[in-house]
């Protein structure tokens, strides 16, 4: 076990002894670790079979091959390299525009990210009354 590891280990331990744990809001209540809160109800079943399969739905898969090509071209040193890698984003994110998926991805990147820290921070509040959550980690 690593130093930090140990260290946070013991923390927790000293409050769990300390009873800061005890009665806490959801205490003996089976974890939601299958939230799909945010799928919309006529696509959760679709959803839920694809995962339980190990698939990921294609406009995933393309946005997944479409952010490993653009860490690709930053890293292409060449310029016939470059140009290859730049070919094949052009085509995949048609690819995407025509199954009608918006092409830029950091918008929908960023609200994910906004509503993550809301669901987290709501969730912190319930928790830990009073506690801020800080969106600095996201």
């Amino acid at each position: 076990m690593l130093l930090v590891d140990s260290l946070a280990e013991e923390q927790i331990q000293a409050a769990i002894r300390r009873g800061e744990f005890d009665d806490l809001a959801g205490s003996g209540k089976p974890l939601e670790l299958d939230d799909d809160s945010g799928v919309p109800d006529e696509l959760r079943v679709a959803y839920r079979i694809l995962r339980n399969a190990g698939c990921l739905p294609p406009e995933l898969t393309l946005r997944n091959e479409i952010h490993r090509l653009e860490s690709l071209l930053d890293q292409a040193e060449l310029a016939a390299e470059q140009r290859s890698v730049r070919r094949r984003l052009c085509l995949l994110k048609a690819r995407l525009a025509m199954q009608g998926h918006e092409g830029n991805l950091l918008v929908h990147e960023q609200a994910y990210r906004q509503k993550l820290v809301d669901k987290l921070s709501r969730q912190e509040r319930e928790v830990i009354p009073g506690l801020q959550a800080d969106k600095s980690i996201f």
